[in-house]
């Protein structure tokens, strides 16, 4: 297996003269996450030279996960809207599309003023039963983490959001719903700010529906606290619709603005990378039109 280049695998703080250049990078918690009890193998990308390309490119699957941390992309200082998006890639809670539905997503964001931070989250999962609570519990310190340094990198603390993809889309959607819930025992005073993004944005997003049937799962409670929500999939999608229609129809049953754009064809796992021939990769666009309508960026 490849490693991924050294940035990807720093562990600790970097100086934040490094914006400019290369993101600053930090780590979510300050010792061992929590429910942590056995050593996995060294983080990796687990790419194969016979996988799937997407858009005709490979992607970094990076697995074995263990220290969870946050690589912080800013804009520069004339795009700069003062806006943050706590970025959670894909992969079925096995591995990260780190660069499909991490870094190139913060370049977009960049484009448009906003900081993207990318949350590198433990994978694979640990509990069978729960796959999505390390997964959880990283979000919701990464969203605490991020707001206590609004003031030092000039963010506003009411304009910071989280936008997931698929595995990554039930990460941002139950870290939004569980407004203010934490999953862990709290470990420092980080954990005393609010972890309640903002907004988010759920692209092709999975694990919320009830197998096999047309219902949300049990633990999916949405309450009108629950944030403005952007959602895209496609009708064709071998992760069902419903995880979305059902999802914002439930916003709408509480009084919560929310956003859906479903297209007829386009499968499950493009990222943004534009195709032509396939509106869904032009989500993009329509995203940042709702988040200068909701006032998020100008």
């Amino acid at each position: 297996m490849n490693r991924l280049p050294g940035l990807l695998l720093l562990v600790g703080v970097c100086s934040s003269t490094g914006f400019a250049a290369e993101p600053l990078t930090l780590n979510v918690w300050p010792g061992k996450p929590p429910g942590e009890t056995k050593e996995l193998p060294p983080e990796a990308d687990q790419t194969k030279p016979e996988d799937k390309l997407i858009a005709g490119q490979r992607i970094i699957k990076l697995g074995n996960v263990s220290t969870p941390q946050l690589a912080v992309y800013r804009p520069s200082p004339e795009k700069d809207t003062g806006a943050a998006v706590v970025i959670c890639p894909g992969g079925g809670h096995h591995i990260l599309a780190y660069d499909l539905e991490g870094t190139e997503v913060a370049t977009w964001l960049n484009e448009i003023g906003v900081t993207g931070i990318v949350l590198k989250y433990r994978v694979p999962f640990r509990d069978p039963e729960k796959r999505a609570r390390a997964a959880v519990q990283d979000g919701q310190r990464a969203m605490s983490l991020v707001r206590s340094k609004a003031a030092e990198w000039k963010l506003d603390p009411q304009r910071i959001g989280m936008l997931g993809f698929s595995a990554g889309g039930q990460v941002a959607g139950m870290v939004s719903i569980l407004n203010d819930q934490r999953q862990y025992e709290s470990v420092d005073d980080v954990d005393q700010i609010s972890c309640r993004p903002d907004f988010a944005v759920l692209i092709y997003p999975g694990g919320f529906d009830e197998k096999g049937q047309p219902r949300l799962k049990d633990e999916v409670k949405i309450s009108k606290d629950a944030p403005p929500m952007f959602f895209v999939h496609a009708f064709d999608d071998n992760v069902t619709v419903l995880n979305s229609l059902l999802f914002a129809a439930e916003l709408k049953k509480v009084g919560v603005s929310a956003e859906v754009h479903v297209f007829a064809t386009g499968g499950h796992g493009y990222g943004l990378r534009h195709v032509d021939g396939r509106p869904v990769t032009d989500w993009p666009k329509s995203c940042t039109t709702w988040m200068k309508t909701m006032h998020i960026i100008k």
